[in-house]
Order: C-alpha cells, then structure tokens, then sequence
C-alpha cells in the first residue's frame, strides 16, 4: 500500500463516524442511549418516529459501530457499543457548545425560560442533602433510573409527578433532575412543583455528567 492509498483508507474509515452522524435523529438516538439500553419502541416512542424509521437509523449507527445490540425475547435492545463512544458523543455536544454560540442561547431560553428557573450545581446539591435540606427527585423514565441514578435520588417520572404531589412533604426543598443539561422533563417538574406551591429547584446536570466529576476527583 502506497501512503496515499493509506491516507485514503484511514481518512475514509474516519469518515464513516461523520456520515453516521450527518443525522440529528442519529444524534438523539446517541444521547438517548447515553441514559443506559433501550427498545427500538422506546427510542422511537422518544425521538417520535416511526418504529421503522428508527430501526433504518439504528441500523446506520450499527453500521458505523456506534452501536450494539442484543435480544431480549421479543424485543431489540441497543446501547452505546463502548465507553469511547459515550465519550465521544460528549465530546460532539461539548464542541458545539463552544463554537455555535445559539445552542447556549437557545438552552437558557427553553430550558432555563429565559432564566426564571433558577439551576443549582452539584456543590450546591451536596451541601443541601448533606443539611437534609432538599429531595432529590429524577424524573425521567424508571427503566433509566433502574440502570443507573444519582445517589439519594428519588424515582417519580415526570409522567407520574402530578398525580404523586400528595404523597411529597410540603416543608422540603426538591430538586428535580433528569437526563442533562438539553432534557426538559426536570424543567417540566420544577414549574409543577412551583404551581402547587412547592419549593423547587433545578439540577441542570444528569448521571452522566456526575460520573465524570465523581471519576475525575
């Protein structure tokens, strides 16, 4: 093999992880599977396609060995193929944090609603629980809180929250989190939580983003 052929060769195989996430449902599909395993009927029932449609785009992914999969009796489940990968989708979202100035802008105003709803950090969660200030809820759906969760947290799918509100003391502090920082459930929770007269806060993080503080110490 010449160099230029092995030039070639190398930067082609780099540039099958491009055309794989020439897609924004690909990229959704990626963070959604950031959270832990899902269903090809879960992943579509989240990005709203269309159970083929979701398994064309899946597949495109398998192709590219972004992801893997397995059977479980009548169901396909996927996951991130490696921790690189997980790694590397971070890594996707933290550059176009730094050089596409909209993505913050667009966040603060959807998520944060143009900053009415106030985020606290880790640092600041830590020293509530350690007060016993504060509950910690996660709302996202339970399969993902069963996979892996946030210690002290507090399972109630933002799809369950209003029909709970009854069972929550009224003379705590919540904080409310889910996926990360793009996830709008924990938004969601915290505006409920506030209407009904609750003390409510958000963690604008999620497990993911605790585990690489928790590894990096």
């Amino acid at each position: 093999m010449e160099t230029r052929e092995f030039k070639d060769f190398i930067y082609g195989e780099f540039s099958r992880i491009g055309k794989a996430i020439s897609s924004p449902k690909r990229i959704e599909l990626l963070d959604l599977l950031t959270q832990g395993p899902k269903s090809v009927e879960a992943l579509a029932l989240d990005t709203k396609m269309s159970i083929a449609n979701t398994s064309k785009h899946l597949q495109t992914l398998l192709e590219a060995k972004l992801v893997i999969f397995s059977k479980d009796k009548n169901y396909v489940i996927y996951r991130l193929a490696s921790e690189q990968v997980l790694a590397f989708v971070f890594a996707l979202r933290g550059t176009a944090e730094d050089r596409i100035s909209d993505v913050s802008h667009i966040r603060e105003d959807f998520i944060l609603r143009k900053n009415t709803v106030k985020p606290i950090s880790f640092a600041e969660l830590t020293e509530k629980l350690r007060n016993n200030g504060v509950m910690l809820l996660d709302v996202r759906p339970a399969e993902e809180y069963e996979t892996e969760h946030l210690p002290n947290a507090l399972s109630i799918p933002i799809s369950e929250l209003e029909e709970k509100l009854d069972s929550l003391p009224n003379d705590k502090e919540f904080v409310a989190y889910c996926r990360g920082p793009y996830c709008v459930y924990a938004t969601e929770a915290v505006e409920l939580l506030r209407s009904k007269g609750y003390q409510a806060s958000l963690l604008e993080a999620g497990i993911n983003e605790w585990k690489q503080i928790h590894h990096s110490i």
